[in-house]
């Protein structure tokens, strides 16, 4: 389960990749994020919220981009964050018209994060909750954050905290005693004809 009971109703949820889908259509022009007017929108998409935007082409992630603490209506952190998927993701190339048309685009809006208490890694892992937990690491400078859709890939906690710790710059035998963490569940849905990510 990788959420909480559904929040948003289906036609919410759609303008909400509607959003998406157009800040990025926005871009192939050369324009800027699309720009909104929240007066217009219903007032679910006028909450302040978190949200991360992915993009994927087939198979492939073609980018991922959000934000892990709320500070701006969701409409437009939706809109940001498209836009930034596909045409600022540090590990990607800018989407290119051609490949617009194929890929698909998810919406996973975050529930607020809350810490884990924990004692060593062990303890840790004991409490990860696969398919469930979003995962945030903080330790000094270094930051990174994994969806609850990773555990797709990674379905064993112990391979999901060490592949978390490498995206943070970390090495997996690294101690994590002076690290926190921080949980959160999100309610994604993706687009029309296309599998949830």
């Amino acid at each position: 389960m990788r959420s909480t009971r559904p929040e948003f109703a289906d036609a919410e949820r759609g303008l909400l990749l509607r959003i998406a889908r157009d800040s990025i259509a926005g871009g192939l022009g050369g324009g800027d994020p699309l720009g909104l007017t929240l007066e217009d929108l219903p007032q679910a998409l006028r909450s302040l919220r978190a949200t991360f935007v992915t993009i994927c082409l087939g198979d492939r992630l073609r980018g991922c981009i959000g934000s892990l603490e709320a500070h701006r209506a969701i409409a437009e952190d939706v809109a940001e964050n498209a836009f930034a998927s596909a045409f600022r993701d540090p590990r990607f190339s800018p989407l290119t018209g051609p490949e617009m048309t194929e890929v698909r685009v998810q919406v996973s809006v975050l529930q607020p994060c809350s810490p884990i208490a924990f004692r060593g890694e062990e303890d840790l892992l004991r409490q990860l909750r696969a398919g469930e937990d979003g995962l945030i690491l903080q330790c000094g400078t270094r930051r990174a954050t994994f969806l609850p859709s990773v555990w797709d890939a990674l379905p064993e906690p112990r391979e999901f905290l060490a592949a978390l710790k490498r995206k943070a710059g970390m090495r997996p035998e690294d101690d994590i005693e002076i690290c926190q963490f921080s949980r959160y569940r999100t309610e994604s849905f993706a687009e029309t004809g296309f599998p949830a990510l």
